[in-house]
């Protein structure tokens, strides 16, 4: 891995190397964190990249090898995968969900019942459209929302579960019989439309969601290292996995030697399957900062990106006015939604440094990454901890990023 000198880049070394200082001493010798991976380019070449903590419980430190569960960090990639049909004629953004998923023809809003009681809906003012599943404005939710008879079924369905009894489709048709909690397009709520994108990338295109990401994404950009389920070869590279216990602090959640990652999962979740490693995620980075394209291989073109990165919440809205989600990978204030990433629209409403048009999302195992194609800036930044939103350290890396460019 080559590293170029920040200064020719733009950037105070001695400003970068506090973020690490930060990491080190805030978060993993307080135990905050297990460990913390951070990649900052510009205009696609890597000006800093740190590691600190260990890879798995009592082990060595974390490397530009290793591997990192990214959750939903995936749903970016989902929608480049989709948006790659669009620029196929194969399907439309405005497209209905049920023209290419008919179990979601009658799909109703939630309207009373639930809890032993059957359902009453009223029927949708508009019909769900891709547009919707790309933007979280579909009406559907996360079973771990945990604040409504709609997501108390997604739970009692256990719709929801990687190595559980249903495969993509059988998810599809489990999910068309829930209710939406609101009429698509009129609210934005943090969901599984990216899951559901998923099975209209594998419908359309015929081949599973695995192997249209492996053939016509990560084959093409060289993301070697990013996969739904680890190669035996590759297991020694996965991280271990924590999560925030009450009372308890710091739990392990899943041991990289003997990781659920390492088995195939019968439901492929385009909304948060993948593992990946820092340099992979750059790559695609790079190729969005890059219009589509990187190294020859084009993906997207450049005004289809110029699309999907644009506000595309209704009335130019943003999540403080139009979110209904106890939780999601983005501050509110001031930020638009595109199709497959949150948009910063109004920097000083986001009282973080910035520009005007970056994209962003991030993951449950507190794993971001952020492009800013105004400043030719992108960040990756891996960890494995849940939830994401317990520290403030993707506003606190944010803001020094920014902070040490000259």
């Amino acid at each position: 891995m080559k590293i170029a000198e920040p200064a020719a880049h733009g950037f105070d070394a001695s400003r970068l190397a506090a973020i690490d200082t930060l990491l080190q001493t805030r978060y993993i010798d307080s135990g905050k964190l297990p460990n913390a991976q951070l990649l900052i380019a510009r205009d696609g070449e890597i000006v800093h990249f740190s590691n600190v903590g260990a890879a798995r419980e009592g082990g060595t430190s974390v490397d530009e090898g290793s591997l990192f569960r990214i959750a939903s960090m995936t749903k970016p990639i989902t929608s480049v995968a989709f948006m790659m049909l669009v620029e196929q004629g194969l399907v439309a953004v405005d497209t209905p969900v049920h023209h290419v998923l008919p179990e979601f023809k009658d799909i109703g809003v939630y309207d009373g019942g639930g809890g032993g009681v059957p359902f009453v809906t009223r029927p949708t003012a508009e019909p769900m459209r891709m547009v919707d599943l790309l933007r979280n404005t579909s009406g559907l939710t996360y079973s771990f929302q945990n604040r409504s008879n709609v997501d108390a079924a997604y739970r009692e369905g256990k719709i929801e579960g990687w190595h559980g009894g249903y495969d993509l489709d059988g998810f599809i048709g489990a999910l068309a019989k829930i209710p939406l909690e609101f009429s698509p397009g009129t609210a934005w709520n943090y969901s599984v439309a990216t899951d559901v994108l998923g099975a209209v990338v594998q419908r359309i295109s015929g081949l599973p969601l695995d192997q249209f990401f492996r053939e016509r994404i990560f084959t093409p950009l060289k993301m070697d290292d990013t996969f739904f389920q680890v190669p035996a070869e590759k297991l020694d590279r996965l991280t271990d996995c924590y999560t925030l216990a009450p009372g308890k602090g710091r739990v392990m959640y899943d041991r990289g030697a003997e990781s659920a990652w390492s088995r195939q999962p019968k439901l492929v979740s385009g909304g948060g399957g993948l593992v990946s490693t820092a340099l992979d995620y750059h790559r695609f980075n790079t190729m969005l900062l890059n219009g589509g394209e990187l190294d020859g291989a084009r993906i997207l073109g450049r005004k289809t990106l110029d699309l999907m990165t644009q506000n595309h919440l209704p009335g130019k809205s943003d999540l403080a006015a139009m979110s209904k989600s106890l939780f999601s990978e983005a501050s509110n204030a001031g930020t638009g939604f595109g199709l497959g990433f949150a948009i910063t629209d109004d920097v000083a409403k986001t009282m973080v440094p910035g520009s005007k048009g970056e994209f962003y999302w991030g993951g449950m195992f507190s794993t971001a990454f952020f492009v800013d194609p105004v400043e030719r800036l992108s960040m990756v930044f891996m960890t494995q901890l849940s939830p994401s939103s317990f520290y403030p350290i993707r506003r606190e890396l944010k803001t020094m990023i920014y902070a040490a460019m000259t």
